[in-house]
């Protein structure tokens, strides 16, 4: 079912939902499943899968030589959304990037998505590389994520790359894109990603989740501003609960948000991780009660693949 059918179905009650990366190659997916278990009695009606892209790594060659070598660490995006989904019977959402990719390598991944039954998919362009300043599009690949929803609209039409099928099983993929609360970290200003994000919306968007944000105030404005530009689809908040200390330097410097003084205060007072773990569960229990109360259509967790805070969370808010 589509994410934007479980929506409409739910009639204004809000939903639970959450986002997982793959295990690195060479991990079991049992420790993926055993985070997974205790978070399905809060019924989520989808599942976010990450992608990786690639990055490279020097392998040793002796004699002081260094080989550089391109990997993924973390492949099997859609393995694990056809596994996930045949084990829970649950609406898995991969996410497909345009970073890394070639436009026919996103084509036969979308193809492989219709024939597993999967038709919620998360389009995204992408981090840039470590090693680079500024995101660098594949040769071959879509530059923008607008680019990417558009690819994924014409299949729905029919319309592959090279071609124009008179299909008798047309793909209906309903596309999720991205929103940014505070603006992209590239964005010279909040106006000008909301335009890109009705770009997006105007390329067959059907919902946006937002990334993460620790003031309610923040997400409100945005929807209010959104709604005045004409974007209309769902705009499904995004969360994750502060975990440990090096969060307040680390997700302030890699999504360019600000956190509230009063939420750096508790954290600062804390005397280990496990009490700043604890403040980070408070803190997201009220900010998801504060958006449960405002009606929003899901609540949308970044869980990392770590259920604990995200099950005690939502125990007190489901």
């Amino acid at each position: 079912m589509k994410v934007t059918e479980h929506i409409e179905n739910a009639k204004g009650k809000t939903l639970f939902s959450f986002e997982i990366i793959p295990p690195q190659k060479g991990k079991s997916i049992q420790e993926l499943y055993d985070n997974i278990d205790p978070l399905m009695e809060f019924n989520p009606p989808f599942i976010d899968v990450t992608t990786s892209r690639e990055e490279y790594i020097y392998i040793d060659k002796g004699n002081g030589l260094l080989d550089k070598k391109l990997t993924r660490m973390r492949p099997g995006t859609l393995g694990i959304c056809a596994s996930i989904k045949h084990k829970y019977n649950v609406d898995t959402v991969p996410h497909l990037l345009c970073g890394g990719f070639t436009k026919e390598e996103t084509e036969y991944m979308l193809v492989d998505c219709h024939y597993l039954g999967i038709n919620n998919v998360m389009a995204l362009r992408g981090d840039a590389m470590k090693d680079e300043q500024s995101f660098v599009p594949k040769a071959g690949g879509n530059h923008y994520a607008v680019d990417l929803v558009k690819q994924i609209n014409d299949l729905n039409c029919g319309k592959y790359l090279h071609e124009v099928m008179d299909a008798d099983n047309k793909a209906d993929f309903c596309i999720g894109v991205a929103g940014y609360p505070e603006k992209h970290l590239e964005s010279p200003s909040l106006q000008s990603d909301l335009k890109r994000l009705k770009e997006k919306v105007d390329a067959g968007a059907d919902y946006v989740v937002t990334q993460m944000f620790f003031d309610n105030s923040k997400y409100f404005a945005f929807v209010e501003k959104a709604r005045e530009m004409g974007i209309t689809i769902p705009i499904i908040p995004g969360i994750k609960p502060i975990a440990v200390q090096r969060h307040l330097q680390v997700l302030p410097q890699i999504f360019r948000i600000d956190l509230p003084e009063d939420l750096i205060d508790a954290v600062d007072k804390c005397k280990n991780n496990a009490e700043i773990k604890q403040v980070g569960i408070e803190w997201a229990i009220q900010q998801s009660l504060e958006l449960k109360a405002a009606g929003v259509p899901f609540l949308h967790y970044y869980s990392m693949g770590k259920s604990e805070n995200i099950r005690q969370i939502a125990s007190q808010v489901f």
